[in-house]
């Protein structure tokens, strides 16, 4: 019968994502930013009031305890390509929102 002694462990080693995640992080401070203030805009568009700006910047703020549920922080270091493309879609589709109720 063979001991082998254990090695002891050498300090961890973060990950390097790399500049893509910077990016992804960055687009995505954007969009959030820019999806709240379009939804505010949407709200004050429907309800002509600023109680509607309200409402908007209120489902503005649930959206984004939403998206922190879903990935764990507000702006993860680690986002998938994916979940960027689904908040871009949503933005431009409450743009056009806000385009067909204002005009």
């Amino acid at each position: 019968m063979t001991y082998n002694q254990m090695q002891p462990a050498g300090p961890a080693q973060p990950a390097t994502p790399g500049a893509g995640a910077d990016v992804k992080t960055f687009v995505t401070a954007v969009l959030l930013t820019f999806g709240v203030g379009l939804l505010m805009m949407d709200g004050w568009a429907l309800l002509s009031s600023g109680f509607g700006a309200f409402l908007g910047l209120v489902g503005g703020g649930f959206g984004v305890f939403w998206w922190r549920h879903i990935h764990g922080k507000v702006f993860p270091r680690e986002l998938s390509t994916k979940s960027v493309v689904v908040l871009a879609v949503i933005n431009v589709a409450l743009a056009l929102l806000l385009f067909l109720v204002a005009g």
